[in-house]
């Protein structure tokens, strides 16, 4: 069940305060929606709250933390009554090659990354089953379409996120509930700032990392505003994507390695097929 267009929603943000996140809470306010905006800090958000005259509520929330999660999404329900756009944003960023990233960085960052999004999943799917109505967006990243040198955790994190919004998309279609996995590309969201851990650099790795610097030197951020119109046209659509990747550089780079993984997988064809040669046909 979709909600028209022009119809005023309820939005759930988590990571709200700034960046994407700060971003879709102002392109639904500005289309006339209702937002409950969560973040570990909201501050950020105190002078919007107060201009937004009631259509906002924002309080503090640590994803992690999932027992917090479910007590945050019943207070989220109680604030308008319901809930129709979960906006699952919260995250940071982890630099750093396999062999340097610390056991404490990576339960860290997959803490927020990968299990705060779940419980926040998982809180959410009653009260969208229940109202036979709503659609889950979790952002993902267009790195969760496959591992790169120096950022291998934070897109296991992602690409683990798009498994369980398979899934979900699967579980919650017979109630109504839409699932979506967006996938941005690069947006000036200050996520290099604020949200980024960097693991202790090895010595061997400092060829390969002068290279990757080198490679994405000349590359461009874009406009977290033009990312935010694009979503509200997602949620606005009575059949959505499950996946859909944000940004034409982002959606050539997937495109690219989605081809040549598939053209690698093609030229090893006969061998894998030798691994059930002996079935029965």
């Amino acid at each position: 069940m979709s909600i028209p267009s022009g119809t005023s929603r309820t939005w759930f943000v988590t990571g709200g305060s700034r960046g994407l996140g700060r971003a879709f809470v102002e392109e639904a306010l500005a289309g006339g929606d209702r937002v409950v905006a969560v973040a570990r800090d909201v501050s950020p958000l105190d002078a919007l709250v107060r201009d937004a005259a009631g259509d906002l509520v924002a309080f503090e929330l640590d994803v992690s933390d999932r027992a917090a999660v479910v007590r945050g999404v019943g207070r989220a329900v109680a604030a308008f009554g319901r809930l129709d756009v979960v906006v699952n944003n919260a995250g940071g960023s982890m630099l750093g090659f396999v062999e340097e990233v610390s056991e404490e960085q990576a339960r860290t960052h997959l803490d927020t990354n990968l299990f705060g999004a779940l419980w926040v999943a998982q809180a959410v799917a009653p009260h969208l089953r229940e109202q036979g109505s709503g659609h889950l967006v979790t952002i993902g990243s267009m790195g969760s379409a496959g591992g790169f040198a120096g950022t291998g955790l934070y897109a296991a994190g992602k690409a683990a996120l798009g498994a369980i919004s398979d899934a979900l998309a699967m579980e919650l279609a017979g109630f109504g509930v839409h699932v979506t996995l967006v996938g941005p590309g690069g947006y000036v969201t200050g996520l290099f700032d604020q949200g980024l851990a960097v693991a202790d650099p090895l010595p061997a790795y400092d060829a390969l990392r002068t290279r990757l610097q080198e490679m994405w030197a000349d590359s461009e951020d874009h406009d977290v505003a033009d990312a935010a119109h694009v979503l509200r046209e997602v949620v606005e659509l009575s059949d959505p994507p499950r996946r859909i990747i944000l940004g034409g550089d982002a959606f050539d780079m997937v495109e690219q390695l989605e081809r040549s993984r598939w053209a690698e997988y093609a030229q090893w064809e006969a061998l894998s097929r030798r691994a059930d040669a002996s079935s029965p046909v």
